[in-house]
């Protein structure tokens, strides 16, 4: 065995950048509610909560009941997220995915609903094979234990160190994602070796080796994933948990059944198509083949063969002897506009660019970059596929000044021409030039003309004639006129030049009518593929396809593009898109659901460009494609129905290997496609079938009601950079393989995950793992953080000062509990009509408050309802009984202690169930409490208790505003710091002239629907009109804002309060002397235009009023004045 002793400093010094994340102070809170959480999950665990049946058909048999009748006697849920990939641990990015199904799952639970949340692991694909074939070579260079390595050594396949981030974008584009970073660096902070990976992960240096063998991640990383679910307190159902690949037999034969029937459908087709490809690797690098570029697709261009007639003189004395007498040489510019090719004016090349001069045939030779050589060799336009044949080095700069035949170009002969800003990394390094509709080759050639000799040209290659090739509404030649209008002087001004671009290629191609060639006359958008058909069939052009931006594989490798043959998934099928697109559309209801306009617009434009997809690889791990064996199923189309697999997954294995039969004895050669069909309910059962599989009708039976039951999908979660691939493959496979009663009925795509405000990232140390994450809060806090984090497309922010306040607030109310339950000295009898009654009802309305964010999936609006207003209302009661000297009520108390515990359960189920079991002593785990029935809020305590609140803190603001006005010498003295006294003045009329916009909103809200009858807009219109806008409006919101509260319109409207003002005043008064420091409170009732009021502390006695603001006092908003006593 190696010396350990003897690792190397850089490996025993490998880390990522230091922790950004918070540092706490003290634990021992912490470590309380940690202690209750494993008490509670093991309780769990033992008792089996989570595992969840469909009812039996011994209890209903199949036949007897239809599934829509079974679930209407027996509610059920079933949510699914994607499932990890087991190449690494699970960051608090998966745990803000988990959290979102799991507090579905809780919900649904309380509502009686058998809920399903099942968990499996994904293993198919290049990652691991590939992160394990790195490992083998690094332990040959450095040693079982790394002992020899060297900290600054590099070898070659080593793992693909950091991606500079992307240009800023002005916009996402939901439609597209194009990771900034790829999957490996984020996870991984860009360390050099594999063997540096998996150190980062914490696992032992002399542990390592064993990664070499691919099979080892799916044995170590799938129980690490279950240990930090079950920590985190996951629901989930893990009887149903299991790897994907041929290393399960149960789940390879479901896959081979998926593909079996896709082909038989005509889903999968196999012809020539371009793919991205990995040279390194030998076959197609699809997204979760690659470390970056994921959602990347090829682009095809129309390479143009622009011949060469005369080199100038550099070119010349370069290639001397190197061709041969009479070879065909071309320049190959890559076009995504065949149709303006007539306007060809010159050839572009980047100066320094350095060029070859490839043999593309016996007599023809193409010039372009290294780059887009590997791309040409391996879609079929080389001699030889695969084989790069380079018979010359050149650079751009020598090429300047060579005459070229420019095909279909108005001119017989034009000159290549220099341009700084060529690309080597985009097309092939030439551009043709065509200033009539392209302002960049406007302003270029302009530039070029000016200053001949300081770019080494003659004057008249760059004078060539202009013609209007495509007239549109704005011009006829549309390019000179937009680099005009933007005042765009050089080829430099880059920000003008990016929007004459985009105007001019939408304008040409959507409104742009062909002034010129054989297709005068017709629209841009008609002729296009014709001029670029037409090029093809002359041999003056070919297609030509390459990335549309930077791939790398898991190897390591930039990927090119092949035209190859291939088993593909026909995504872009036209019946099968329209079909899909109609049910994400929704008009009718019947579709699924998105939650989020976003998420559904994001769907729709993937579906308008996602095309064919190839299924199958030869490289990684995964099933075997059945009719052809030599290729595998690749990751994304192995990963597309696995939901329907969790259904029976039980009854068919007891481990995640398939090695130990499940509660149904089958055994995985059982398992012919036809009983796939049958269990999934796309054929009916047969004597034939039963003998075939030698299966049990019974436990054919039993299978098959699994699925009737649980499917079709509540809910999928998922993050939105999935809805490019796995999420829309997701819905197009059910659509194909499944009837339409079991199509998925909903999906939420959330936004990525932020941490502490700033993007996650292991290279910058601001970076946790749910283990981490957990380990430092406990589930529950975490759980409240990921709540409060947020919701929807946009993405969120998990804030650790929100987890670490939660601890406290936990520990203290648990405290809190445990003491008052304890107390004997709480009121018993009638609840009182103030402090009771505005609590009781505030209960009341939280609860249907909490419920119906819970029911819209709006987690951060159901944790304030639930937990924070909670919290709130109780302390205010608290506050209220004190101020008032009496004890709170003994069943106030108790109704809280359950409600809290109750609503919160979704989020916090540990805290819950120790409330629920250990402190108020419920027998069962809160796990199966159903959601509390409460009556609906009173929107007479709910005005009055707003009220309080309302009024509470216009007290606070009113004092401070006096003291202000004090200060500049408008009042008498006022001293705060000695004894106050508060006057309040309330009045039970509003103004005379609020009557009018009484009499307006009555004539518009409609009492009988709690509706306006008009828009905003045109209310606000007809206000304006009858003058005092600066006062109206806000008394009209405020008159709205009651009316859509609930309280009774006929009350609003007769300009009645729907509370006693003057009781709720008198009240409040023990408790503003408390808060507000206050010797003295008085209640005055006045009203409009009166010098005196009736003192209400003193049994109603008139008295003078002199304070000025006694006249802005309203019904509902009273008025203030502060003097010493």
């Amino acid at each position: 065995m190696a010396d350990t002793t003897a690792v190397a400093k850089g490996v025993e010094n490998l880390s990522v950048s230091a922790s950004k994340t918070k540092e706490l102070k003290g634990t021992e809170k912490r470590d309380t509610l940690i202690e209750i959480e494993k008490k509670y999950q093991q309780k769990w665990e033992q008792e089996g909560v989570f595992e969840v049946d469909a009812p039996s058909t011994a209890e209903f048999p199949l036949d007897a009941i239809t599934p829509d009748e079974l679930r209407q006697k027996h509610p059920k849920f079933f949510g699914t997220i994607a499932y990890p990939y087991m190449n690494g641990r699970l960051h608090a990015g998966h745990a803000f995915s988990f959290s979102k199904i799991e507090y579905h799952t809780g919900f649904a639970r309380m509502q009686g609903k058998r809920a399903l949340f099942p968990q499996g692991y994904h293993c198919t694909g290049l990652p691991i094979k590939a992160s394990a074939d790195k490992l083998v070579k690094e332990i040959a260079m450095f040693g079982q234990e790394f002992e020899r390595y060297k900290e600054d050594e590099v070898v070659e396949g080593a793992a693909p160190a950091a991606a500079p981030a992307a240009a800023p974008k002005t916009k996402e584009d939901l439609t597209k994602f194009n990771a900034k970073k790829g999957k490996t660096v984020a996870k991984t902070g860009g360390a050099k070796y594999q063997f540096q990976i998996l150190k980062s992960l914490g696992i032992p240096v002399q542990e390592i080796h064993k990664f070499a063998d691919p099979q080892y991640w799916l044995h170590y990383f799938p129980p690490e994933c279950k240990k930090d679910l079950t920590n985190f307190g996951a629901r989930i159902d893990w009887r149903r948990q299991f790897v994907t690949t041929d290393a399960n037999p149960y789940y390879d034969a479901f896959v081979r059944w998926q593909m079996n029937r896709l082909l038989e459908l005509n889903k999968i087709k196999f012809g020539k198509r371009y793919t991205i490809y990995s040279i390194k690797d030998g076959q197609p690098c699809m997204d979760h083949d690659r470390s970056e570029g994921e959602g990347v697709l090829p682009q095809e261009y129309t390479a143009l063969k622009v011949k060469v007639t005369e080199w100038a003189p550099k070119a010349a004395e370069a290639l001397k002897g190197k061709l041969p007498e009479g070879a065909n040489v071309y320049l190959c510019p890559a076009t995504l506009r065949p149709e303006t090719m007539y306007g060809q004016v010159c050839c572009f090349v980047g100066p320094a660019l350095k060029y070859g001069v490839f043999k593309a045939s016996e007599n023809e030779y193409f010039v372009i970059t290294e780059r887009a050589a590997k791309n040409m060799a391996y879609q079929g336009i080389f001699e030889q596929e695969g084989v790069i044949e380079k018979a010359a080095d050149i650079v751009g700069s020598d090429l300047i000044g060579t005459r070229v035949n420019a095909p279909l170009s108005v001119h017989k002969e034009v000159y290549v021409l220099p341009m700084d800003t060529v690309l080597a990394t985009k097309g092939t390094g030439v551009v043709t030039s065509v200033p009539s509709d392209s302002p960049d080759d406007c302003a270029m050639m302009t530039e070029l003309a000016k200053k001949p000799e300081f770019y080494g040209i003659q004057k008249e290659w760059a004078e060539k004639e202009i013609v209007s090739v495509i007239k549109t509404p704005t011009s006829d030649l549309l390019a000179p006129y937009l680099v005009k209008k933007l005042k765009i002087n050089s080829p430099k001004d880059a920000k003008q030049l990016l929007e004459a671009k985009e105007l001019a290629y939408k304008e040409g191609f959507y409104q742009g009518i062909m002034n010129y060639g054989d297709f005068k006359g017709e629209k841009v958008e008609t002729a296009k593929p014709k001029v670029r058909q037409q090029l093809i069939d002359a041999g003056d052009a070919f297609a030509y396809s390459e990335p549309e931006n930077k791939v790398v594989s898991r190897s390591g490798d930039e990927c090119s593009v092949a035209l190859m043959d291939q088993w593909y998934i026909d995504y872009g099928e036209d019946s099968w898109r329209t079909i899909l697109y109609d049910y994400v559309e929704n008009k009718d209801g019947k579709g699924i659901n998105t939650y989020y306009a976003d998420t559904q617009h994001a769907f729709k434009g993937v579906i308008g460009w996602l095309k064919q997809w190839a299924c199958a690889r030869t490289y990684g791990l995964g099933s075997k494609l059945p009719w052809d064996p030599n290729f595998l199923v690749e990751s994304l189309s192995d990963s597309t129905v696995y939901m329907a697999y969790y259904t029976v997954a039980h009854w068919l294995h007891k481990d995640l290997f398939g090695r130990e039969k499940g509660k149904g004895n089958i055994g995985a050669d059982q398992m012919i496609d036809e009983v796939w069909d049958y269990i999934f309910c796309r054929t009916e059962l047969s004597d034939h079938l039963v003998t075939k599989s030698g299966i049990p009708k019974e436990t054919l039976d039993s299978m098959r009601r699994e699925f009737q039951y649980f499917y079709p999908l509540d809910i999928r979660i998922s993050g939105k950079d999935l809805i490019p691939n796995h999420l829309t493959f997701w819905l197009y496979n059910h659509i194909a393989l499944f009837p339409r009663e079991y199509w998925p009925k909903s999906v939420r795509a959330n936004g990525h995950l932020q941490l502490n405000g700033e993007k996650m990232s292991k290279s910058t140390g601001n970076f946790m793992t749910l283990d981490d994450v957990v380990k430092k809060y406990g589930a529950d806090a975490a759980r409240v953080a990921l709540a409060d984090a947020g919701d929807g497309i946009s993405d969120s922010n998990f804030v650790e000062d929100v987890a670490d306040n939660t601890i406290l607030r936990f520990y203290t109310n648990k405290e809190w509990i445990e003491e008052t339950l304890k107390d004997e000295s709480l009121r018993t009898g009638e609840l009182n009509s103030f402090q009771d009654a505005l609590f009781d009802n505030e209960m009341n309305a939280l609860v249907n408050e909490a419920r119906k964010h819970y029911e819209e999936t709006s987690y951060k609006l159901a944790l304030k309802a639930a937990h924070y207003d909670f919290l709130n209302a109780r302390d205010m009661y608290r506050e209220a009984c004190a101020a008032a000297g009496i004890p709170l009520h003994k069943d106030l108390v108790t109704k809280y202690i359950r409600l809290q515990a109750l609503v919160i359960t979704p989020i916090a189920p540990h805290w819950a169930d120790y409330v629920w079991q250990e402190c108020l002593g419920e027998p069962k785990s809160i796990q199966f409490a159903l959601w509390p029935e409460v009556p609906a809020a009173n929107p007479a305590l709910t005005a009055a208790r707003d009220y309080v609140r309302t009024t509470s803190s216009a007290i606070n603001s009113a004092e401070a505003a006096q003291l202000k006005k004090m200060a500049k010498g408008r009042q008498s003295d006022f001293d705060p710091k000695k004894p106050k006294k508060l006057t309040i003045f309330a009045t039970e009329n509003f103004p005379t002239w609020q009557a009018k916009y009484i009499d307006l909103l009555s004539e518009v809200w409609d009492a009988a629907t709690g509706t306006q009858k008009i828009d905003d807009k045109e209310l606000n219109g007809r206000i304006a009109k009858m003058g005092e806008m600066k006062k109206a409006m806000p008394f009209v919101q405020a008159l709205k804002k009651r009316l859509k509260d609930g309280e009774p319109a006929e009350q609003i409207l007769s300009r009645k309060l729907s509370f006693d003002e003057k009781a709720t005043l008198l009240a409040m008064i023990p408790g503003l002397k408390r808060t507000a420091g206050l010797e003295s409170v008085q209640v005055v009732l006045v009203e409009e235009g009166s010098k005196t009021g009736k003192d209400l502390t003193n049994d109603g006695a008139e008295i003078e009023v002199t304070a000025p603001m006694a006249e802005a006092a309203l019904p509902g908003q009273p008025s203030f004045f502060f003097t010493n006593v």
